[in-house]
């Protein structure tokens, strides 16, 4: 006789205004099961997962949890029903003992008190079925390392009897051996009965630790295999079609002389032996997917972290900066990731946003800024990046989202940089705007500028990058050239040996 499945999703659908986040989705999990959920960025795993664990509601759809169907309009719901989500970074309060985060909410009071020592006797029981030292029970969390808050948050979600268990990119911060200690604690928990929804881009680490896997595209679910039938780069290729994706190689511009060299550049515990050669004219891609080390590399070259071993080498200098501004004045220009949070002044004008940072420069013998030289120069980056706007006075926060970026590509313009560093350049603009920054940048590297793209849209990173570098757990594992096909990048980045072959 079949085994009723824990959890099913019926027809489920989720759109936010004009965009289709799910389009259509069946799952299933099995009580006992690992079932890995795939998709690349934008694919609707997150939405689908903010749809179970209550964040978000569907459009449309059925659930049922075993065997009985269930509307879960809160994470409270979610939780009630016995489906508790375990996130990459640990929800977790620092400054208290494990046993205070476990019970966070639901404390055991007897006469109107905390009954502290029963508490903690639950925890340790707790803690000795998935294996942990019971010690911890009353160790402060901020003392922990993160995979140990992680496997304490793992504890915290079952101590509410959880029948499903979701772990959202649970490997994405963790090292090797703290990674085969978390598949330790899941086959535990399999083994016991939980049904556990596994999200990784890590591909590698699904074939290792799954059951069944169900690969999402374009907001649907298109498949679900028995993970005997699968291998690291048959899942890139349900991921991404089979179409081939678009060729890069289309600049016939020759690479000049060394901007950027990387050599055996280390950070302890994101990154180690990275070395790469930039040079005038070339776009290069660096690709990783989340957890690689791709984003702290960015970082170091920025001054934004410190780097422990290694060299930073711009147009033959050694540089070693400790801040974005010792970056800029050794000619590296960066984009940041999030426009809003790391260099965007909403509230003020184009204007003010595109100058902050070059006032000397912009200024009158070093004291008063140069109204007309600065308007000057504003106007004219503006025009050479089509910035749409009713002048250069408008506040950047009134624009489209895209216009906004190009503001903030526009400030890394003024001193004419040789070394442009863009960390998700294109990340929240619509197609529109996409295509237009693809020609800037293409543009600067045909001026001679040499561009460095770190991104984790493979699409983007094929499409406009001469060169792309693949970092998976760390290092750089593969090059490919023009002709780099989507679905092996993809497997190259998610741990596929056969994939990381330069191309």
């Amino acid at each position: 006789m079949a085994q009723e499945p824990r959890l099913t999703l019926t027809g489920v659908v989720k759109s936010y205004g004009a965009v289709k986040a799910i389009r259509h989705a069946d799952f299933e999990v099995q009580p006992g099961q690992v079932h890995a959920l795939v998709g690349e960025n934008g694919a609707g795993k997150s939405t689908l997962i903010k749809i179970v664990s209550g964040a978000t509601a569907p459009d449309a759809g059925e659930m049922t949890y075993d065997g009985e169907r269930v509307s879960i309009t809160s994470t409270v719901d979610a939780i009630a029903l016995g489906i508790a989500t375990v996130y990459q970074e640990p929800q977790l309060f620092s400054e208290l003992t494990v046993a205070e985060n476990i019970f966070m909410g639901r404390e055991i009071v007897t006469r109107g008190r905390v009954d502290w020592a029963a508490q903690n006797e639950q925890v340790v029981a707790l803690l000795e079925s998935l294996g942990l030292p019971a010690e911890l029970v009353t160790a402060t969390v901020g003392g922990l390392s993160v995979a140990t808050q992680q496997q304490v948050s793992i504890a915290k979600a079952l101590a509410g009897d959880a029948g499903v268990l979701i772990l959202d990119e649970p490997s994405a911060i963790l090292t090797d051996a703290e990674i085969e200690v978390l598949f330790g604690i899941i086959r535990r928990l399999a083994d016991d009965g939980v049904a556990i929804i596994y999200i990784s881009h890590r591909l590698d680490e699904v074939v290792k630790i799954a059951d069944q896997v169900t690969v999402m595209r374009d907001g649907s679910t298109i498949g679900s295999y028995p993970i005997a039938d699968m291998t690291v780069r048959r899942m890139a290729e349900l991921m991404v079609g089979e179409a081939l994706s678009e060729h890069t190689g289309t600049r016939t511009a020759p690479k000049g002389e060394p901007v950027l060299e990387l050599k055996s550049l280390a950070r302890v515990g994101s990154f180690h032996d990275v070395s790469l050669e930039l040079g005038s004219g070339e776009i290069l891609g660096l690709y990783g997917l989340v957890g690689s080390g791709v984003a702290e590399i960015a970082e170091c070259i920025h001054g934004l972290a410190k780097t422990s071993g290694g060299e930073i080498v711009v147009q033959g200098r050694a540089v070693a900066p400790r801040s974005p501004r010792e970056a800029a004045r050794a000619g590296i220009a960066l984009l940041p990731a999030n426009r809003k949070t790391e260099g965007m002044f909403s509230f003020q004008s184009i204007s003010f946003n595109i100058s902050i940072g070059h006032l000397q420069l912009l200024s009158l013998g070093g004291v008063f800024v140069d109204r007309r030289r600065e308007r000057s120069v504003v106007k004219d980056l503006m025009k050479r990046l089509s910035v749409r706007a009713s002048n250069e006075n408008q506040s950047v926060g009134t624009l489209s989202g895209g216009n906004a970026q190009k503001v903030m590509l526009a400030r890394q313009l003024v001193e004419q940089p040789k070394l442009l560093l863009l960390a998700e350049p294109t990340q929240g603009v619509d197609i529109g705007a996409k295509e237009e920054i693809h020609r800037i940048i293409t543009d600067l590297a045909d001026n001679g500028t040499a561009v460095l793209v770190v991104t984790s849209d493979l699409q983007e990173a094929l499409r406009i990058a001469d060169r792309l570098l693949v970092v998976r757990a760390g290092t750089i594992n593969a090059e490919f050239g023009p002709d780099a096909r989507q679905a092996d990048v993809l497997a190259a980045a998610a741990g596929d040996r056969e994939g990381s072959a330069t191309a």
